[in-house]
């Protein structure tokens, strides 16, 4: 048995395994049948590994001979190289207005292509002060002029649409 092997999550192992019947299968796939648990944890012990508990509520529990501290150790790896594989997407917010110059358009936009390019997603907000709530077309237009310069390198995830006092519209980068 090996002792090594710490009992840190919920898992029940070895001894503190108690169901008078188990169905018991080996590491290596073979199936020892419905056997008692002394008799189970007797055979994991000559091979030198751990009773582990894969099952509990199956009628009989199934168990596992297994190196336990060897499996959690694969476990743990499977999870890092998952989360090594995630990619996290980043959402960058340009904010605008109505009344917003040619070449301040311009300028935004030039950020915006540098996000879309490094793989970032980008929000484009225009808000609507005072008076200017009662015609959210304005704002619609504003980023409506915007989309024919980047259409070549991203793609219009959410159109133009009004929430609150903002008209936004989500870009994100063009798949490759």
């Amino acid at each position: 048995m090996n002792l090594k092997a710490k009992k840190t999550d919920d898992v029940l192992m070895n001894e503190d395994i108690r169901f008078p019947e188990v169905r018991c299968n080996g590491d290596d796939g073979t199936s020892y049948g419905i056997i008692s648990s002394q008799e189970a944890l007797r055979l994991a012990d000559e091979q030198g590994l751990d009773l582990v508990c894969i099952a509990a509520t199956a009628n009989p529990p199934v168990v596992k001979i297994m190196n336990y501290s060897k499996f959690k150790y694969q476990m743990e790896k499977k999870k890092k190289e998952a989360k090594k594989n995630q990619k996290i997407i980043v959402t960058k917010e340009i904010k605008l207005s109505v009344k917003i110059a040619a070449n301040d358009i311009s300028y935004k936009v030039k950020h915006a292509r540098e996000f879309l390019e490094e793989g970032n997603h980008v929000k484009f907000r225009v808000f609507l002060k005072g008076r200017e709530m009662s015609n959210p077309k304005a704002g619609e237009d504003v980023l409506n002029s915007i989309w024919p310069m980047l259409e070549d390198i991203g793609a219009k995830d959410q159109d133009p649409k009004l929430e609150g006092r903002y008209v936004n519209m989500l870009v994100v980068p063009k798949k490759k």
